[in-house]
């Protein structure tokens, strides 16, 4: 629904602007260089969340396509929200001499042409010359671990990093599975304790489960989608993101050479920030916890031994989980 997305980047743009003059700033240089260039960060969370929903594998062309639409419509409609503010209120004061007050918004930057044609840049740039923008930059796609968890979506634009992850709450830690994929198995009749069992033994990847090809594709962790396609589609994003983005790389068994290749692909697809945290992996994992394969494989029903064993395994998965969880995170920025 593009129409609500550009009704809800209104909203937004125009609740950020209000920040600006009703924030606290603890110094006195802080606010005026904010009221001089008047920025704001819209971001995003779920995005891989929504190509689950609707059916589209992160690697796929529908799931390229929909990025792009996506991330143009809040260009457009941020645009568009901050030159009718410019209307009543004036452009920001550093407005002159910018590349938009020369006719030059984001994605003429980067030599591109928006290829939707859902939304008329022509008007808007016109009204932009004639009014300005009520502010410096717009997009700023930030990390949103804490603000991600407590809504129910993955962070940011970023594919899921497992599909069996930790929950923290009051009462205790708990192993959860991804609920698009535990949808989607409980309904088609797939969702058995032996799958379950299969599931915590591979780490929560569906790859060497047997499962439909579809759910393969559909449920690929971030370790299994090629992480050239994660940079290309950050760069079909850019062309729409005044500032940059938090992108974020993950390699199996990452050597210097591997490294130098994703810096130098983002670097010539014009990408601002090239990586924000590396995170690494070995190609077999150090500590592996282990399932008894027959008692995958059976369909008894489980026994006190087998309860205690199960309990045991989760105990340790819960270990493996966090020992896996990136030991640094932005908190200033994604709350």
């Amino acid at each position: 629904d593009f129409e609500e997305l550009r009704r809800v980047t209104s909203v937004a743009t125009r609740n950020l602007n209000k920040v600006i003059d009703k924030n606290y700033y603890p110094i006195v240089e802080a606010r005026n260089s904010n009221m001089r260039h008047r920025p704001v960060g819209l971001g995003v969370q779920g995005l891989a969340d929504a190509f689950m929903m609707l059916r589209m594998p992160f690697e796929s062309e529908d799931a390229r396509r929909l990025n792009e639409d996506i991330f143009e419509t809040i260009y457009f409609a941020a645009c568009e929200a901050s030159c009718e503010m410019a209307c009543s209120l004036g452009a920001y004061d550093t407005y002159a001499g910018s590349p938009a007050s020369a006719g030059k918004l984001q994605f003429d930057l980067w030599g591109r042409t928006p290829k939707s044609g859902r939304w008329d840049w022509a008007a808007l740039k016109q009204r932009i010359a004639q009014h300005g923008l009520r502010n410096s930059l717009l997009v700023a796609p930030m990390p949103t671990a804490s603000t991600a968890q407590i809504l129910g979506n993955n962070e940011s634009f970023e594919p899921y990093t497992q599909n069996l992850y930790v929950r923290r709450v009051l009462s205790g830690e708990f192993v959860q599975v991804n609920k698009h994929l535990l949808r989607d198995l409980i309904d088609r009749g797939l969702w058995t304790e032996e799958l379950r069992m299969q599931l915590i033994a591979h780490n929560g990847s569906v790859q060497n489960l047997e499962l439909p090809s579809e759910l393969k594709e559909l449920y690929k962790t971030v370790w299994e989608i090629k992480q050239r396609t994660v940079l290309d589609m950050a760069a079909d994003r850019g062309a729409y993101i005044d500032q940059s983005q938090s992108l974020n790389i993950h390699m199996t068994d990452a050597t210097s050479g591997k490294l130098s290749s994703m810096h130098f692909h983002g670097w010539q697809l014009g990408l601002k920030t090239g990586m924000y945290y590396l995170r690494t992996k070995a190609a077999v994992d150090a500590i592996k916890f282990t399932v008894d394969v027959d008692k995958v494989r059976k369909a008894a029903k489980p026994n006190s031994d087998e309860t205690a064993e199960r309990s045991s395994i989760e105990e340790r998965t819960i270990d493996q989980l966090k020992s896996a969880e990136p030991k640094y995170s932005c908190v200033g920025c994604s709350s």
